[in-house]
């Protein structure tokens, strides 16, 4: 058995709170009722990076990921203080990304420029379609007017990192009314576009009272479509639903998908390390006023486990194979701790089957293993 190198670090914190919880959402996100108790909540943050950071070596850490929720409700005087809190706490890479996850529906221009003099260097807009009947049938409190204005605002707060989150498959939409939302965002010259499929996930409000959504292959068709478009004006789809011009791939994202690790911090929040030859997952507790109320010990975590042998090999191939990239023989070892040989059995007989690549010393799907994902991972459970 190999030892494990553990890998990059990076920081995600969650800020629950939304205006309005969206009938498809099925992130631990909360509608807010009048005043955000914005002071308990960094003060609680900063506690739980504190009992987070007791059970990790030291590392500087390589990107932090402010998500949600819409972390954009908070006032930029808190994020001020939270930042300043991290950066007392923890050594931070002279090229850190530091993301903000924010909705067009509070967009305000002067709080998008204080948010760039804080440091946030890359702004996550969730844009989700350019249609105003299209963000009515997801329940979005924005419409298409505030959608572009927000991006205008973002470019002129000084942001020069900024990604669109657009979503596809949705009620009654069209081939035609895809393509109008892709030649939106390319016009807006984003770094970055997310692109997914709208999904009916558990306990949601669309998996209760379902919409009426185009057939299957229809979804297929205007998937394929949307993805050339994005392909011949310069997004590369360097992850399943990600797209980025050259060199602006999300470094946080790409983190995740390394099989690096990540400490989470906030409600509901998950995190990962590696220490001591294991790797082990936390999680936070997940309502936000049982969370701010908790303190001392451990008392935010909501469970810690150890990824045991058995679980690494499928564990790391769902994060690494949704890479264009792929990984080397190298990287699972050192990540997971494990040798490569009894994996080549399974990586020969997916190649035979055409469905991943190895190649420059590279395993990576094939056009045809990412359109089947699911049985290329099911080879390694």
């Amino acid at each position: 058995m190999a030892n494990l190198i553990p890998p990059p670090l990076s920081l995600y914190i969650h800020l629950p709170w939304c205006v309005k919880k969206c009938p498809y959402c099925d992130f631990n996100s909360h509608t807010h009722q009048g005043i955000l108790q914005e002071k308990q909540y960094i003060d609680a943050l900063l506690a739980d990076l504190d009992q987070d950071l007791q059970q990790i070596q030291p590392r500087p850490i390589h990107s932090i990921f402010i998500g949600g929720g819409t972390p954009s409700l908070f006032s930029p005087d808190s994020l001020q203080r939270l930042l300043e809190g991290i950066h007392s706490r923890l050594t931070l890479s002279q090229e850190i990304e530091i993301t903000l996850e924010a909705n067009p529906g509070t967009a305000e221009s002067t709080k998008f420029k204080q948010f760039a003099q804080l440091g946030i260097n890359r702004l996550s807009l969730g844009i989700q379609s350019f249609q105003d009947d299209k963000l009515r049938s997801l329940g979005r409190i924005h419409n298409a007017e505030e959608a572009m204005s927000a991006v205008e605002m973002a470019r002129a707060a000084g942001f020069q990192s900024i990604n669109l989150d657009l979503m596809f498959g949705l009620p009654h939409q069209s081939v035609k009314d895809a393509f109008y939302d892709i030649e939106t965002a390319i016009h807006l010259a984003p770094e970055h576009i997310s692109h997914y499929q709208l999904t009916l996930e558990p306990n949601t409000l669309f998996a209760k009272h379902p919409p009426p959504l185009p057939p299957d292959d229809n979804i297929w068709h205007l998937q394929q479509q949307c993805q050339e478009k994005l392909a011949h004006h310069g997004y590369l789809r360097y992850e399943v639903s990600a797209f980025a011009s050259p060199g602006n791939e999300c470094q946080h994202n790409l983190n995740y998908w390394q099989f690096g690790d990540y400490l989470g911090i906030g409600a509901g929040a998950h995190g990962k390390y590696t220490q001591d030859n294991t790797i082990r997952r936390r999680w936070k507790i997940r309502h936000p006023q049982h969370y701010m109320d908790k303190s001392g010990g451990l008392g935010r975590v909501g469970g810690d486990i150890e990824v045991e042998n058995t679980q690494r090999p499928l564990e790391f191939m769902m994060n690494t194979l949704r890479l264009r990239s792929g990984f080397t023989p190298e990287q699972y070892e050192q990540r997971t701790g494990l040798p490569w040989m009894p994996q080549k059995t399974v990586i020969d007989r997916l190649v035979e089957d055409q469905l991943l690549q190895f190649k420059g010393g590279f395993v990576y799907c094939t056009d045809k293993g990412w359109n089947f994902l699911n049985t290329v991972l099911e080879a390694f459970a």
